[in-house]
């Protein structure tokens, strides 16, 4: 190879390098775009889960002192349900479990309001949620499934099956005092003249009304 064409091949070689280092450049800023862009999409999709986030939150109403006054919620057909105090209250700090197992209120005049006892209730396709009174800072109780039936059950002044008592909170045994509690396989839920315990084990309802156990049914 003459001085010539060692020349021409020096200048190959150059061309050649330079050519590679102008693609690297190339390539590598056409990688940065592409990143820049995905965490624009990536931060698109955060604010749109915190709008959708912040839509879900505005269902719920607080009042002045910080408290639940009312929650807004579609309602069994579509129709938007409107709970207010200890009801809304209890409805907005249920676990996801228990809303699901609730389901979706119930509408009409006959599945929510106030009771002659001043009991205040909100029906729902799976359960119920009650409170003794609607004053501020009463709370509410869920009851649900076996416990709810056995509690729905018209009984006499002593708890006894009967076509001519009554049931529910007014019946013998009384308001709900508290949610389902579970030991083992057992639930209970306690009201002001007794309680009902549901074995889900056995299936065995068992009713206490006024510390004595009287048939379920």
């Amino acid at each position: 190879m003459d001085h010539t064409d060692l020349g021409k091949e020096l200048m190959r070689k150059i061309a050649y390098r330079r050519t590679t280092g102008v693609l690297a450049a190339v390539g590598a800023v056409v990688l940065a775009a592409t990143a820049c862009g995905a965490q624009g999409e990536a931060s698109d999709a955060s604010t749109a889960a915190m709008a959708g986030a912040s839509e879900s939150v505005a269902a719920v109403s607080k009042s002045a002192t910080g408290g639940v006054d009312e929650v807004r919620v579609e309602g069994a057909g579509g129709v938007e349900i409107t709970m207010r105090g200890p009801i809304a209250a209890r409805y907005a700090s249920a676990t996801s479990s228990e809303k699901q197992t609730l389901g979706p209120p119930l509408t009409g005049d006959r599945n929510a309001g106030t009771r002659d006892n001043g009991v205040v209730y909100q029906q729902f396709t799976g359960g119920v949620i009650t409170a003794r009174n609607d004053d501020p800072g009463t709370p509410a109780y869920i009851t649900t499934g076996k416990i709810r039936e056995a509690w729905n059950v018209v009984r006499d002044a002593q708890g006894i099956p009967s076509t001519l008592g009554s049931n529910g909170s007014a019946g013998p045994l009384g308001p709900v005092t508290s949610d389902e509690v579970e030991r083992g396989a057992v639930r209970t839920t306690t009201f002001e003249h007794g309680s009902v315990a549901y074995d889900t084990a056995s299936g065995a309802v068992t009713v206490t009304v006024q510390g004595k156990v009287v048939p379920t049914e």
